[in-house]
């Protein structure tokens, strides 16, 4: 039996039937912005391989990070010890996302960072002696699968089976342009019942379609919850390090978040890293000697320092000017191509944020539409990765893809929208 048998046998595939209609393909490398399977196949990774992947597939300096760091301290338990990573990291994350953070707390994954921050939130409340419990989030919301995290967001096919054993949470209406004066309503009559927090994904919501809302309207949003002094979260695990653009989608508002969550390219897409940075108006409700008012929770790889030299590393390519250059040129090709979708095609929706497109076709919409199959068999074999949330194709790559590959991708999207009958505009 060989090993990728073994694979099918014995491993259970993340958002997978047992019975997967695609086999799992096997990949033996990937450098750059290109995945080589085992079958001779070469893959050009469109979606960042999860939306983690910044400086492409093997960078080696990303690499050289984690074996120089190895060879000195490969992890050592974070309760009651420190090291010099860790602080290191905590100093230019803290500078890099410029929201007046004062603490970072070390997590593993995008998930558990959504779960430190609502516990900070509703503790918060309850250290200051007139607890809150309920959290306010947008209709659409995605931010994470744990049960927390799964709580924020909005009940689906994701969620739907532990609907009964979630808390209750209030959602107001995704923002689209026409809507945003009545989600500010909403939220203005939410307000009275004295929420604890608001979470939100800035700008940009990924799982629900990778669709767009104004910063201007977020601005507004954030402004009413502070001067109700509701905790504002924002969960940037998507949109941090330069994906809408410039280095975090907050950096688009006048007002800032209380507390922020980062994962997925935090490492550079090299390994599972997660953080929550909170400002000092939530910090000083821990900054007390008693005991009952400590935020009890850790995890065994909090702060590992193998993550925290790479993320490190990763920090200083993003602030290159090579780098910078790089997110410049690919917002610009990707808002030229969202440009012409929109004039050409008769499209449901067309989004465009930094450095992602995104297109809804007007066809059987939702996650488990049969068209999400058939796009991504079409994608596939023209050797691109795409996974179409259900009826929306988006594009997100990492920031090293060539201009060739990246209108290699545009042109296989104007190819399936032409054969596939997705009618051009009529011409004016």
């Amino acid at each position: 039996m060989s090993n990728w048998a073994h694979n099918d046998q014995l491993i259970w595939h993340p958002y997978s039937s047992l019975m997967p209609v695609f086999p799992n393909l096997p990949v033996d490398s990937a450098k750059g912005a290109h995945i080589h399977l085992s079958d001779g196949r070469t893959i050009l990774d469109g979606v960042s391989s999860w939306w983690v992947n910044l400086h492409g597939h093997a960078h080696p300096t990303l690499a050289e990070a984690i074996y120089k760091q190895a060879l000195e301290l490969e992890h050592v338990i974070f309760a009651g010890f420190t090291h010099k990573p860790a602080t290191e990291l905590a100093v230019k994350l803290i500078d890099y996302t410029a929201c007046d953070f004062t603490k970072i707390f070390y997590s593993d994954n995008g998930s558990t960072a959504i779960e430190v921050a609502l516990k900070m939130a509703l503790q918060y409340w309850i250290n200051s002696g007139t607890p809150r419990y309920k959290v306010i989030a947008l209709d659409g919301a995605f931010h994470g699968d744990t049960f927390g995290a799964m709580s924020v967001s909005s009940r689906g096919v994701f969620n739907e089976t532990f609907s009964s054993l979630m808390w209750e949470v209030d959602f107001i209406s995704f923002p689209s342009q026409d809507k945003e004066e009545e989600c500010l309503q909403q939220f203005a009559t939410l307000l009275e019942q004295k929420p604890a927090a608001l979470i939100v994904e800035p700008l940009l919501q990924g799982t629900a379609g990778m669709r767009v809302y104004s910063a201007v309207f977020l601005d507004r949003l954030f402004a009413m919850a502070k001067k109700a002094g509701v905790i504002c979260i924002a969960d940037e695990v998507l949109t941090g390090f330069g994906r809408t653009g410039k280095p975090f989608a907050s950096h688009y508002l006048s007002e800032k978040p209380d507390i922020m969550c980062l994962s997925k390219g935090l490492t550079g897409g090299t390994m599972p890293f997660g953080v929550a940075l909170a400002n000092a108006h939530v910090v000083a409700a821990f900054d007390l000697p008693d005991l009952d008012k400590v935020l009890y929770h850790g995890h065994s790889y909090t702060a590992n320092p193998l993550a925290c030299a790479v993320s490190l590393a990763s920090l200083k390519l993003l602030q290159e000017d090579s780098c910078i250059q790089r997110i410049a040129r690919l917002s610009q090709a990707q808002a030229l191509f969202a440009q012409q979708l929109r004039e050409q095609y008769d499209l449901k929706r067309v989004d465009q944020l930094g450095t992602m497109v995104s297109l809804e076709l007007n066809i059987d919409p939702g996650y488990h539409s049969n068209i999400r199959n058939e796009l991504y068999a079409f994608f596939l074999e023209h050797q691109v990765l795409l996974r179409p949330l259900g009826n929306i194709i988006y594009v997100l790559p990492p920031y090293c893809i060539e201009m060739e590959d990246l209108q290699r991708i545009h042109q296989l999207i104007l190819t399936l929208l032409e054969t596939k009958g997705f009618s051009s505009k009529p011409i004016q």
